[in-house]
């Protein structure tokens, strides 16, 4: 990496922001504030939740928890930096640093794609094979899952690193964001990119459609197979398809718009990027909980537990 820096004129950038209007980045401030500690409380809760919780003990909820960590970690990666830049006029971030947040926000990104995916899947065997489920998904191969997921997130954030950080960077040093990310460092590169960005384009778009499909197509067997369900059963797996669904689609349509096209980007980059850096780990815990009982029981547990303890 020192090297790659000797190579090229520029040692930081300057982003640009998610706003140049200093009275709406007041309200921005606030607002990501309240949006971040929302993030790490909620997803903590569940964290704690799930793994105090003797009902909690099913697959499902095994990933969801992981799928709480990831969110800690996805939204760490931007939304610090973010609200630090709302109140400040110069908004710079180090060579070094920049290419450490592309690389952290694609390992997780792409990690909480291949946990949806799993997720899913995890789904699937539990509706259409009730009988088969828990020798299916058990604990070992829960483990391999997760670690697969991790795995496939590193691998992913490696090759975008390597594709970015070989690029020259010799003039131009502003950054049209909030965060580095591949598109708007290829537009600095003093190269043709085209490569490059197909290149991209293929990892990380060929990654969230071809995991999306997948997604589609499972919950399309879900909700085929529920017409042999009971009408309790079915109505209990039609809220959790819910949640997953709504979930699937506020984190894959944004990553779809982003990284689904070569190196090229647009005014609303920016906004469509809250979504999934933000707004999408934010509303994980509220969409999980407020549309399951059994978390919600287990809460409320949890809850009650402390109060005694702190009255005692």
């Amino acid at each position: 990496m020192v090297s790659m820096e000797n190579k090229n004129n520029v040692t930081e950038f300057i982003l640009h922001g998610l706003t140049q209007d200093k009275t709406v980045a007041k309200v921005c401030f606030s607002l990501f504030l309240v949006f971040y500690a929302a993030i790490i409380l909620g997803n903590l809760f569940i964290i704690i939740t799930i793994k105090t919780s003797e009902q909690l003990n099913s697959p499902m909820y095994f990933f969801l928890s992981y799928l709480s960590v990831v969110d800690i970690s996805y939204s760490t990666v931007t939304a610090p930096k973010l609200i630090y830049d709302l109140l400040v006029e110069k908004k710079t971030i180090s060579f070094v640093g920049c290419i450490a947040q592309l690389f952290a926000g694609h390992f997780f990104g792409c990690t909480e794609i291949f946990l949806l995916t799993v997720m899913a899947y995890d789904r699937c065997v539990a509706i259409c094979k009730p009988l088969h489920y828990t020798s299916t998904v058990n604990k070992r191969v829960c483990g391999w899952l997760v670690a697969a997921s991790w795995v496939g997130g590193f691998v992913h954030s490696v090759v975008q690193t390597l594709l970015t950080i070989q690029l020259p960077f010799c003039g131009p040093n502003e950054i049209d964001h909030y965060f580095c990310d591949v598109h708007p460092l290829l537009k600095l590169a003093c190269t043709d990119t085209y490569i490059i960005g197909v290149s991209v384009a293929a990892n990380s778009g060929v990654i969230s459609l071809s995991c999306f499909v997948v997604l589609v197509v499972s919950y399309a067997v879900i909700l085929v197979s529920l017409r042999t369900c009971s009408s309790k059963g079915r109505l209990k797996a039609l809220y959790t398809c819910t949640s997953h669904i709504t979930v699937v689609v506020l984190f894959f349509g944004p990553c779809i718009f982003i990284y689904m096209r070569p190196s090229t980007t647009f005014s609303a980059d920016k906004m469509v990027s809250v979504f999934y850096t933000v707004v999408t780990p934010m509303l994980n815990p509220l969409i999980y909980t407020l549309r399951n009982e059994e978390v919600k029981n287990a809460m409320k547990k949890l809850w009650s537990r402390k109060v005694k303890r702190s009255e005692k």
